[in-house]
C-alpha cells in the first residue's frame, strides 16, 4: 500500500486569473519533483479557511491572512512558509498553540531590500526625481537645474531602526559611501553593530543626528506607529525619511504633515499605511517624496531567492527536520511539533 503524499498548498495568488504563475523567477519544480510531494493551489479566500487546508502538510504563502481560523481541528498543517520577511499577515501565536512553525525568507531578500534603500536614498540625495522633470522641460529645465543641487554623502549620517538581516545589510552595502552609522535596536547584536562601525543609540537621537533615516524593523503591536510626529519633529530640516518595511510602523498622516510643511528635505516609500492607497490621498500629490507600491526589491532574483528558501523549508519538514528561518522559536520545543516532524521521519526521512 503506498504511503499518502506529503500535501502542500500554494495561496491562489501564486497565480494569475488565467492561471498562469504570477512570479515565473519561483521555481517550483525542486518542490514538485521531489517524490511524495503534492502540490495544489488555492482558491481566493482572505483570511484563507480552515477547510481549504484541511489536508495539507504545508502552506507557501504571499498576501492572504493566515489567521486563527484558518487552522483546521484535525491537526494536520505543520508548516506555514511565508514568501517574504514581512508576517504581520500571520497570527503568529495561534501558530506556535497549534504546533505550526512560522518561516520566513530572510536570505531573499536581504540584499534586494537594502539594495531598495540604496536606490532611494540616491535618488532623494541626487534629486533625481526633479531632475528627471527639468530635463524634460527642455531649455527652460535645464536653466533651473542650479537651484536644485544634490546633496553628497561623505561624513553624511546613515541611521537605521533596527540592524537585524536587512539592516545589516544596508550598512555592509553603504561602506563606500564613507557614511557615519548609527541606528537603534534593542536586539541588537554588539559584535554585529561593532563590525560594522554601527554606533548604537536611543531613538530620539537617532532621529536627531540621521541625514538619512531608514525604517529597518519587522511590524509588531511594538512598532505601529513608532514613527510619529513628535519623533518626525526631531529631524533635520535637511534630512531625508526611507521606509521599506511596513507602512504602519509609520503615522502616515503625520509624515505628510511633516512634508507638507517642508520640515524635512523628503521621503522615499515602498510601503504605505494603506495598500494600495485612496486616490484622494494626499501623499500622493506631493513633490518631495518618492513612491514605490511595495515593489521595489520585486526582482528575478528577489522572487527566485525567496521561493527556493520556502521550498526547502518545505523539504525539511517533509524529511522531520527542523526548517531555517523560523520566527516562532517557541514552538520548536512544542509536543505538537516535534511528535509531526516525527511522523514525517518515518514518512519520508531518507
Amino acid at each position: 500500500m503506498s504511503r499518502a503524499p506529503f500535501r502542500v498548498a500554494l495561496s491562489g495568488d501564486f497565480k494569475k486569473p488565467d492561471g498562469s504563475p504570477t512570479f515565473p523567477d519561483f521555481d517550483l519544480g525542486p518542490l514538485s519533483s521531489a517524490p511524495g510531494v503534492e502540490t495544489v493551489f488555492l482558491g481566493p479566500a482572505n483570511p484563507l479557511t480552515a477547510e481549504q487546508l484541511a489536508d495539507f502538510d504545508a502552506l507557501i504563502l504571499l498576501m492572504p491572512r493566515f489567521a486563527a481560523e484558518s487552522i483546521h481541528a484535525n491537526g494536520r498543517l505543520g508548516l506555514v512558509a511565508r514568501f517574504g520577511v514581512g508576517y504581520d499577515n500571520v497570527d503568529t501565536e495561534a501558530c506556535t498553540k497549534a504546533g505550526i512553525a512560522l518561516v520566513i525568507t530572510p536570505d531573499g531578500v536581504r540584499r534586494p531590500v537594502a539594495v531598495s534603500i540604496i536606490t532611494l536614498m540616491l535618488a532623494l540625495t541626487g534629486k533625481l526625481m526633479i531632475k528627471d522633470r527639468l530635463t524634460r522641460e527642455g531649455p527652460e529645465g535645464f536653466a533651473r537645474r542650479v537651484d536644485h543641487m544634490g546633496v553628497g554623502l561623505v561624513g553624511r549620517t546613515l541611521g537605521s531602526i533596527g540592524i537585524g538581516n536587512i539592516g545589516a545589510e544596508l550598512f555592509r552595502l553603504a561602506k563606500p559611501y564613507d557614511m557615519t552609522f548609527i541606528a537603534h535596536d534593542p536586539f541588537a547584536d554588539a559584535k554585529v553593530a561593532a563590525e560594522l562601525g554601527i554606533e548604537l543609540v536611543d531613538l530620539d537621537s537617532l532621529f536627531r543626528r540621521s541625514d538619512v533615516l531608514t525604517v529597518n524593523c519587522p511590524l509588531t503591536p511594538e512598532t505601529r506607529h513608532l514613527v510619529n510626529e513628535e519623533r518626525l519633529g526631531l529631524m533635520k530640516p535637511t534630512a531625508y525619511f526611507i521606509n521599506t518595511a511596513r507602512g504602519p510602523i509609520v503615522d502616515q498622516k503625520a509624515l505628510t504633515r511633516v512634508l507638507q510643511a517642508r520640515r524635512i528635505a523628503g521621503a522615499g516609500l515602498d510601503v504605505l499605511e494603506q495598500e494600495p492607497p485612496s486616490m484622494e490621498d494626499p501623499i500622493l500629490t506631493l513633490d518631495n517624496v518618492i513612491l514605490a507600491p511595495h515593489a521595489l526589491c520585486w526582482t528575478d532574483q528577489c522572487f527566485a531567492g525567496n521561493g527556493a528558501a520556502d521550498i526547502r523549508a518545505v523539504l525539511s519538514v517533509m524529511k522531520g527536520e527542523e526548517p531555517r528561518g523560523v520566527v516562532n522559536r517557541a514552538v520548536l520545543a512544542s509536543p505538537a511539533w516535534k511528535s509531526r516532524l516525527e511522523r514525517n521521519r518515518q514518512r519520508f526521512g531518507r
